[in-house]
């Protein structure tokens, strides 16, 4: 439980943008810089959690 904890600072504003990301990707929108930021959320929060357990 304290590794989460000290995790989600960083994980937590990742898991807001890919929120918004996603958000915008089911409106509708395309592109390649918005499928790249996407992609980097997932593996930047799957990297953030890795450890937890």
């Amino acid at each position: 439980a304290r590794s989460i904890r000290l995790r989600n600072p960083y994980v937590d504003p990742m898991s807001l943008i890919q929120v918004s990301l996603l958000r915008r990707k089911r409106a509708g929108e395309e592109s390649d810089d918005l499928n790249f930021a996407l992609a980097a959320t997932i593996n930047g929060i799957a990297a953030g959690l890795r450890n937890t357990g």
